[in-house]
């Protein structure tokens, strides 16, 4: 029998070794039935004692040889248990007949151990002629006992044939599995592979000509417009300077927006640095100090259960709050800020309230800015809910369905 390995299988062995549990219990329950029997047979003392020391023979020999070889799948330790086991049958069934049940067992642990298949023939063979044997010195010896037995030989070792065989196709067909599995793994990784790297290669050449087509073409024509105002400064057209100034500016917007866009399709760099916390933090700490505003942040879960959140939903909760204290500074005239992180009923959210002027909803266009948010977040599939009231603040919450990464 070969040695073919799963990838998903314990190291040095064989893919059908994990279904070998069952015939370990199977194993110790007849010996155990067979050395119960033995005692309600009135074998006498000798005999019992013989008889009970075989089955520990017998037990010790699986235990501490068979079990190995079955494990490590070496030749010799293999051949010495299976001999082991038909001596030990012998003895078990010229003293007690009774126990010729065993050879169930005996069969399939002499077929599990096998490497080909006239192997098995040949112990399958040895096994039957020594339990018959046994029989026949159990019976007296004599052609009556010999006539008797014999028709039960012969369906034993066709039976132990059919066994085997079945056996071995069933251990051929693992060992054909695991091999497909390995290979099909294998493909699998290597198509990841490949996709992988087309991916990335598709993104960067779109992204060359997205900056050619748009950054690339306003920075040059900034450069163009600025090399135009300085001639017409050096030649006194101050007219001619300014609308080339304004130009300028109305070109560096464009490509301020175009850039935008471009870096929204990517993780903030902030995040890449640290965790989202620690990002919010600073957030709160830089909004303070241009503002005056008093801004906290509170947590609702642990730090790791914020890290293992998706970058992707880590971004849209970022973003979220950038864009929640943009309109603070802009609108509420607020004194305080709270910024608060939580999970609940598998939703994380981010809420930042503050104690602003607020607005009445409705009555207020939400602007750019919060219609970007509410489609970043409903893409995420989450929500946005403002709460506000005139003179008594206004409360964001953002909440997205929470999916962990693994880890």
């Amino acid at each position: 029998m070969g040695s073919v390995q799963s990838s998903r299988g314990g190291a040095g062995q064989p893919v059908w070794t994990r279904t070998l549990i069952g015939w370990h219990i199977v194993f110790w329950v007849l010996l155990g039935m067979t050395l119960a029997m033995s005692f309600l047979g009135e074998l006498g003392a000798v005999r019992q004692a013989l008889f009970a020391g075989t089955v520990v023979v017998l037990g010790a020999a699986y235990q501490f040889v068979g079990l190995r070889a079955i494990r490590f799948r070496r030749a010799l330790p293999a051949y010495a248990y299976r001999l082991v086991l038909i001596a030990c049958l012998m003895v078990l069934i010229g003293i007690y007949p009774q126990s010729v049940f065993l050879m169930f067992i005996a069969s399939a642990q002499i077929w599990l151990l096998n490497e080909d298949i006239r192997e098995g023939i040949g112990l399958s063979l040895l096994l039957v002629l020594g339990v018959g044997t046994a029989q026949l010195w159990n019976a007296g010896w004599g052609w009556d006992a010999f006539w008797s037995i014999l028709p039960w030989m012969l369906v034993s070792l066709v039976v132990s044939l059919l066994f085997g065989i079945w056996i071995e196709k069933v251990i051929t067909q693992s060992q054909q599995r695991a091999e497909l599995i390995e290979q099909l793994e294998s493909a699998r990784d290597e198509l990841a592979e490949a996709h992988h790297s087309a991916g990335v290669m598709a993104e960067r050449e779109r992204m060359a000509r997205e900056i050619h087509d748009t950054l690339a073409q306003g920075m040059t024509s900034i450069v163009m417009l600025a090399q135009a105002a300085s001639a017409e400064l050096s030649r006194g057209g101050v007219d001619g300077a300014g609308a080339r100034l304004a130009a300028i500016e109305d070109t560096a917007r464009e490509n301020l927006a175009e850039a935008r866009a471009l870096v929204a399709a990517f993780t903030p760099v902030a995040l890449s640095e640290a965790t989202l916390t620690e990002v919010l933090r600073r957030q709160a700490e830089r909004f303070a100090a241009e503002t005056g505003v008093d801004v906290q942040v509170s947590l609702d879960l642990p730090d790791d259960e914020v890290a293992a959140l998706p970058q992707a939903q880590q971004v849209v909760l970022l973003r979220s709050a950038q864009e929640a204290l943009a309109n603070v500074r802009k609108h509420a005239a607020a004194t305080q800020v709270l910024i608060t992180l939580g999970l609940s009923d598998g939703r994380v959210w981010i809420e930042i309230r503050d104690d602003g002027s607020g607005f009445t909803p409705g009555t207020v266009s939400g602007g750019f800015g919060l219609s970007a948010m509410r489609g970043r977040v409903e893409e995420s599939g989450g929500t946005v809910e403002v709460e506000s009231t005139p003179g008594r603040g206004t409360r964001v919450q953002v909440l997205i369905p929470a999916v962990q990464e693994d880890v």
